[in-house]
């Protein structure tokens, strides 16, 4: 009877870890779409931004992102779980970039892995920043830019 009593305490002390995880783990995951979600709508700039017209479907559509230089190239990074804008610009890899309030147009192309690596540890993000947005994976695209007449 004391082992069945034991047995019966143990699962309820562990019922009772794994609610306080799952609570835990629930406001965690709030904070990150409330904070995810508030930047998204309110798109705050910077120097460190700039914003990007993407061009899938034939539909314009701007968003603020993350510049980041590796010696004179130019990228943008996807530091966010929404991430519609990226996949948008591989699709279509013409992009806008308002620069100086004129749009300049660019080539985005995926940055390799070596390129990937070199930029990500230039320019790392603080560990607050990645805490707040759920640690998502971070892409980067490579901007080139191109020539406006011959619309490539």
């Amino acid at each position: 009877i004391r082992e069945k009593y034991f047995r019966i305490c143990l699962g309820q002390q562990y019922m009772k870890k794994l609610k306080i995880v799952g609570v835990v783990f629930l406001c965690y995951a709030a904070v990150v779409v409330t904070f995810e979600s508030l930047l998204g709508y309110f798109q705050p700039t910077s120097s460190e931004t700039l914003k990007i017209t993407t061009y899938a479907q034939g539909e314009p559509k701007t968003r603020v992102v993350n510049k980041l230089y590796r010696g004179e190239t130019l990228y943008v990074a996807a530091n966010h779980w929404p991430r519609r804008w990226y996949y948008e610009a591989t699709e279509n890899p013409r992009v806008g970039i308002q620069l100086n309030d004129e749009t300049v147009f660019f080539r985005a192309t995926p940055a390799s892995l070596q390129e990937h690596e070199q930029v990500s540890a230039k320019n790392p993000l603080p560990f607050s920043f990645r805490l707040l947005t759920g640690f998502p994976p971070r892409k980067f695209l490579r901007l080139e830019k191109i020539d406006e007449s011959t619309n490539s």
